[in-house]
């Protein structure tokens, strides 16, 4: 009997569409008519034993515990799928052969490992078991799929990737929850501390923005601006400050003075200039790639003001229920080559949509190939498009409707001619003073004619040549003032988050985060967010993100480096080395490990002063006691990312 193992139902389902019929469905997987079953996890069936598991004396948070560090670790099912981790365990033992049916990234490779290794499946059985590689929930796509099943063995280091991340996670959360919450409770705050090792920088990152907010001090600079006649064409152009004004500029070499600003506009007033550059040149633009789940998750905060969480849930539904996506949870943004076969069907299909872009995308020719389609980019997914399966699309919810536009838009752009420009610039010199301006002249719109034009592609500027005379009829000065930085939305801090690389300090991590993912994955960063929300530490003021009191308070008990992105990002990095075989699972833990240790032992040596901006009760209603029996109080922090 072979035996199909699928992430959640809706894949089963898929899967079972494409076998032979026959079938029939039983309590927890479907029966082939050869005898071959399909079945499913829901989700994790397995979690990591809580600290009590391992001894019931934790129960009890007491700093003398800490670090726990289990010697084997242990998984138990979850309470609430029981019942189908039996079905699939005894199914394992039936089978003859077993196909891993996990979603395609690091945690769809564990969620089906693990079942794997706890139900004790032989050796040689784990051998011979094959992975099965779905992106698309169509009947031809994973008829396909089926037919190109590969050793589940090539996909160890992803398993161990997703173990280590997992373990990590655990470890960093139970620890520094319980050591934190312990000192909290000691200073008189109630609550639980709540430490991850991905959403505590995320808030650190957002305390940080509101109190540069706070503390920023604007300042006034001032800008020239040359109004210059032509024969054809007045235009502008603005000064540039030559070095003698360095002193009176800052660092962003902004001038400061007004007294300055104001001679040299007085100085080229009425004044005959020349030009010393001119140059117009061709120039052309590419579509920017199809889309993975953080940047469709930055486009539609942008466009809707969806949360991340919104986003993902979206996706789901349009690649489980409706099945007009290829798999939403990608860090991918390009395409396998042998996909390309498929887009002469699926242009056809988006070109009888009612898109608001359907007219320009009638251009779309399926024969242009852009650089979407790359072989060595894609790994174990690819990027999020469409399927040829559009008979959804009147079904579709305003939200479903609105994601699918985005990514149908940025699959049909591939298609699409290069945006094509002259961009022109001039350099004008008048009474020794540089002046400069730039335009651009749109030649073929291209692929920007499917994208929304909020504002005039064209900068018009009058044709010159080089040593012919202007006339600057007056110069202005330009009252102008520093801004702070602006707060967080969804878009900026998911954008913060997978370019994770500009808010580190350490330039050796610097330079390896931007070859890697940033902080957290595609399929955790919505979930971090909302989490941090749950747990009151950021909050939201229309499309602005801030964190709370609480939010607040906490970093500032913390110690730095577990507030700022460098040690977990360079954990993160670690964790993607181990995906790639470039790196063990043992140097990883020891690492993490040696560093726990060292916070531990910091909080340890932490004064209760850390914690004075704590509330001293906590922000939970508390529970009305009664003295009719012994109540129990929970102790568990559910700690995670």
């Amino acid at each position: 009997m072979i035996l199909y193992i699928a992430e959640k139902p809706s894949l089963a389902r898929a899967i079972a569409s494409a076998l032979p019929t026959p079938q029939k469905k039983h309590e927890g997987y479907i029966l082939l008519p050869n005898g071959d079953c399909v079945t499913w996890c829901i989700g994790h069936l397995l979690e990591l034993a809580e600290p009590h598991d391992y001894g019931p004396h934790y129960k009890q948070w007491n700093l003398d515990h800490l670090p726990i560090v289990p010697d084997e670790w242990q998984w138990k099912a979850k309470s609430n799928t029981k019942k189908q981790l039996s079905v699939v365990k005894k199914l394992i033992k039936e089978a003859k052969q077993i196909v891993h049916a996990g979603d395609p990234d690091r945690e769809g490779q564990l969620l089906v490992d693990e079942v794997l290794h706890f139900a004790k499946v032989p050796k040689r059985k784990l051998e011979q078991t094959q992975r099965l590689l779905i992106n698309d929930l169509t009947v031809t796509a994973v008829k396909k799929a089926l037919n190109t099943l590969r050793p589940n063995q090539e996909f160890a280091a992803l398993s161990r990737s997703a173990l280590a991340r997992s373990r990590a996670d655990w470890l960093y959360g139970i620890n520094l929850t319980r050591a934190y919450t312990v000192k909290g409770r000691q200073a008189g705050y109630n609550g639980v501390l709540s430490v991850g090792r991905v959403q505590t920088p995320v808030l650190g990152l957002v305390v940080q923005r509101d109190k540069e907010r706070e503390n920023f001090v604007s300042k006034a600079f001032f800008q020239v601006i040359a109004h210059l006649e032509t024969n054809t064409l007045p235009f502008q152009a603005k000064w540039q400050p030559s070095e003698a004004c360095a002193p009176y500029q800052d660092e962003e070499r902004r001038v400061l003075s007004r007294p300055l600003a104001e001679n040299v506009a007085k100085r080229i007033s009425n004044k005959q200039g020349h030009v010393k550059q001119y140059d117009k040149k061709p120039k052309q633009q590419s579509a920017p790639l199809p889309y993975n789940l953080s940047a469709l998750q930055i486009d539609a905060a942008k466009a809707f003001s969806m949360s991340a969480q919104k986003v993902l849930d979206v996706c789901q539904t349009l690649y489980e229920r409706h099945q007009m996506i290829t798999y939403p949870r990608s860090d991918c943004r390009y395409l396998p080559t042998e996909q390309f076969k498929q887009a002469k069907t699926i242009i056809g299909q988006l070109k009888t949509l009612a898109l608001p872009f359907s007219t320009a995308a009638q251009e779309a020719n399926p024969t242009t190939r852009s650089k979407a389609w790359n072989d060595k980019q894609v790994g174990a997914h690819h990027a999020i498009i469409p399927t040829s399966q559009t008979g959804s699309f009147s079904k579709l919810n305003h939200d479903e409707k609105k994601v699918f536009e985005l990514i149908a838009r940025q699959y049909l752009i591939q298609f699409m001619p290069v945006y094509k420009y002259l961009a022109t610039k001039i350099l004008i010199e008048i009474e020794g003073g540089n002046f400069v301006t730039q335009g651009i002249t749109v030649t073929e719109l291209g692929w920007k004619s499917l994208m929304p034009q909020s504002k005039k592609e064209d900068t018009e500027l009058p044709i010159l040549t080089v040593g012919q005379q202007v006339h600057c009829q007056r110069g202005e000065v330009l009252d102008k003032e520093t801004v702070p930085p602006e707060a967080f939305t969804d878009a900026t801090l998911l954008a913060a988050m997978t370019g994770i690389s500009r808010f580190v300090s350490d330039k050796e991590i610097k330079a390896i985060l931007k070859e890697t993912d940033g902080l957290g994955t595609e399929a955790t960063r919505a979930g971090i967010l909302e989490l941090l929300f749950k747990r009151s530490f950021l909050t939201r003021q229309g499309k602005q993100i801030h964190a709370t009191p609480t939010g607040r308070a906490l970093i500032g008990a913390l110690p730095n480096s577990t507030t700022v992105p460098d040690m977990t990002a360079k954990w993160e990095s670690m964790l993607n080395d181990i995906s790639q075989n470039k790196q063990s699972y043992q140097t990883f833990m020891h690492e993490l490990d040696q560093a726990l240790r060292n916070l531990i032992h910091s909080a340890r040596q932490g004064s209760m002063s850390q914690f004075s901006s704590l509330p001293k009760t906590s922000s939970a209603p508390k529970k009305k006691r009664t003295y009719t029996r012994k109540s129990k109080r929970p102790n568990k922090a559910n700690p995670t990312t």
